[in-house]
């Protein structure tokens, strides 16, 4: 609701004048904001920071393609769109473990290169992103398998 009033406040402050300001939640009778018109803003900043933060982990890790059949199981793989993110590496399927989530999920990762966030640095070991923490292995899969089959 936070991004609908967001959007809708930036798109209306552009075509409409404003005779006034509604006395109430969001406004006093002098026309100045109240602590509930500074919480609602904080929020939606606090909102914008995560939805961006969001996209670059999805840019960073993107998820994989996954299926799962009774005769075959559970297959991950990972292609140049894979989670809908388009780049130019296919990248690994492996387990994403976050901070205060339960479980892991399936992303796709950099074999190549930098780590993500020093495409300057000279210090690394040509593997992209696969010494992340965060990151696991599925067992029984080939390290560097752009599928894998469980």
């Amino acid at each position: 609701e936070l991004f609908i009033f967001l959007a809708w406040k930036h798109c209306g402050l552009n075509r409409y004048s404003l005779p006034g300001k509604l006395v109430g939640r969001f406004y006093d009778e002098n026309g100045a904001p109240t602590e509930a018109l500074r919480q609602a803003e904080a929020a939606i900043e606090e909102a914008l920071k995560f939805q961006a933060e969001s996209e670059q982990r999805k840019q960073q890790f993107p998820p994989c393609n996954s299926e799962w059949s009774s005769a075959g199981g559970s297959r991950f793989w990972c292609s140049r769109q894979s989670g809908g993110v388009k780049r130019d590496w296919t990248g690994v399927p492996r387990k994403l473990y976050q901070p205060g989530s339960r479980g892991s999920r399936c992303v796709c990762v950099r074999t190549t290169g930098p780590p993500w966030g020093q495409p300057d640095s000279t210090e690394h070991g040509n593997r992209g992103d696969l010494d992340n923490p965060h990151l696991e292995e599925y067992d029984g899969c080939y390290p560097l398998a752009e599928q894998c089959v469980l």
